[in-house]
């Protein structure tokens, strides 16, 4: 019975991160996109919380589920869109959420965060340099080959720093929001006292990763061109 108590608790806990995530996405649309096909989405700060909460197979689960619902719904990029969305999120928060489940303390926190952002990056100039040539319009050139010597000439130019910013203001959310969603959630009865890092208010924690957000919210700022 107690098993069966945990088991609902965290699906109900899933649904509703995956209503988040999938929120997260809606409420951005409107944000102006980086050489005008890369969007901005906040889902992973989300994701990532729940893996830090549950454990990097969370993130797995929460990584494919929440692309899924995008392509059932809202996507205009269909199966390509798909994938390159489900492969970002997974090389965003499946290694933070590791990280984190082997040092769970504020530093190993901003290490995961780190470490996903960067290897989330890494891997999307590869995936980017496969698969975008697939399924991205550029003007009279159809030929895939020509496409995608386009897209190696926008590696360093475009997908990194674009991937760098994503990774940067989703870590900053994390850490800003970890506290008070696992607070919440402990309220609700939806975790128990073990799950979670607990700890009192620390301002210079909050401070650092509003810091962070703001750093690479201006970035992001820059590259569209708007200061």
């Amino acid at each position: 019975m107690k098993q069966k108590k945990v088991n609902i608790r965290y699906i109900a806990c899933m649904g509703m991160f995956t209503a988040l995530a999938f929120l997260a996405v809606v409420a951005t649309e409107w944000i102006p996109k980086i050489s005008g096909f890369l969007s901005y989405e906040p889902k992973d700060a989300i994701i990532v919380i729940a893996g830090f909460i549950f454990g990097p197979l969370s993130c797995v689960i929460l990584s494919i589920l929440v692309p899924l619902i995008e392509l059932l719904t809202i996507s205009s990029t269909g199966p390509w869109g798909f994938l390159m969305n489900a492969v970002a999120s997974c090389a965003f928060t499946v290694p933070a959420a590791w990280i984190y489940s082997k040092k769970k303390t504020m530093g190993g926190a901003v290490l995961g965060l780190a470490v996903g952002m960067l290897f989330m990056t890494g891997c999307m100039l590869i995936w980017n340099y496969i698969v975008t040539p697939y399924y991205m319009t550029m003007g009279p050139i159809t030929d895939v080959a020509e496409k995608r010597k386009t897209v190696g000439g926008m590696l360093t130019t475009v997908f990194l720093p674009f991937n760098l910013i994503k990774g940067g203001m989703n870590a900053g959310l994390a850490m800003l929001l970890y506290k008070p969603v696992v607070t919440a959630l402990r309220g609700a009865g939806l975790v128990s006292q073990s799950q979670g890092k607990k700890g009192r208010f620390n301002l210079g924690f909050t401070l650092f990763a509003l810091a962070v957000l703001v750093t690479f919210l201006l970035l992001f700022l820059v590259k569209l061109g708007k200061i």
